[in-house]
């Protein structure tokens, strides 16, 4: 595999996906969820399954986008998260709608209302992670490894980061907690495949000295490839298989993640080595 040749197609898909995404987030910004916009949760306990299309018959006249998610054993319990500050009388007539269609007790609901101060907390903390870990991982590679090889690591998580973000964009899929839950998996996940290829090409280095960089490049990406491919092929099963069968609140989840191991792979392969090889040839020419 020479990644070294396709360099400039692999930069024109990311800088594409990117600026599709900072495009559409100045056109139409981001379809925050209800982490981050506040709102209401309504949690009612129907004794029986209730398929989400005769809940939205009762909801679509309160918030016609509301969200609904089934929870319990037997599926029996409903969330519904409504991005809108829903009035205490709006709350009490849904209610009042849901005991009379199917015998709501008094004791089998529960409503939580929250303003956007708690997303925005979210969301500043999210940074503050963020950045913290890029900048331990770039002393620790740099240190392990060299300098060179923690910028070009660096970059290629940063690239990640903003492929899963335009991609929410894109597909104007809702942004809440889960998403920076996955973003800070991706960033750990991401490093590790492309520890494992500088660390093949820091041996190549030493073992073959007089060989010429770009198939050192070449030669290290082989000898790991089948390595990185199976283990992202494995953990793309595992989490595939939450987003088909699990409930809606693991599918926030392993959606984003999906996307960043894809991401990572991609990056590890395509953008962190060609980088690195960039960067140290400008190196040796001065």
């Amino acid at each position: 595999m020479d990644v070294l040749k396709y360099k400039k197609i692999t930069y024109s898909i990311s800088i594409a996906i990117i600026l599709a995404g900072i495009v559409l987030f100045f056109i139409r910004g981001f379809n925050l969820g209800i982490d981050f916009t506040g709102g209401t949760i309504i949690t009612l306990n129907l004794s029986e399954y209730t398929s989400t299309e005769e809940v939205k018959e009762i909801i679509n006249k309160y918030d016609e986008n509301a969200s609904i998610i089934h929870e319990g054993e037997n599926k029996d319990t409903i969330i519904i998260k409504s991005n809108k500050d829903l009035s205490n009388k709006d709350i009490n007539s849904l209610i009042d709608d849901f005991r009379n269609q199917y015998g709501l007790s008094n004791n089998s609901y529960q409503t939580e209302k929250f303003g956007p101060s708690m997303g925005s907390e979210i969301f500043k903390r999210a940074i503050i992670s963020i950045i913290v870990a890029l900048v331990c991982m770039l002393i620790y590679i740099s240190i392990r490894f060299q300098f060179n090889f923690g910028v070009a690591a660096i970059i290629a998580l940063i690239h990640d980061c903003l492929i899963m973000t335009s991609l929410y964009l894109i597909l104007y899929i809702p942004v809440n907690s889960a998403f920076i839950a996955a973003i800070l998996t991706i960033l750990g996940y991401s490093i590790n495949d492309t520890i494992v290829i500088f660390d093949r090409i820091r041996e190549e280095l030493h073992m073959n000295r007089k060989m010429k960089l770009d198939l050192l490049i070449n030669n290290s990406i082989k000898m790991t490839l089948r390595r990185t491919l199976y283990t992202t092929l494995t953990t793309l099963i595992a989490v595939f298989s939450l987003y088909i069968f699990g409930v809606d609140d693991i599918k926030e989840l392993a959606l984003p993640l999906i996307f960043g191991m894809i991401a990572g792979t991609y990056s590890t392969l395509f953008i962190a080595s060609p980088i690195w090889y960039k960067m140290e040839m400008k190196a040796r020419s001065n």
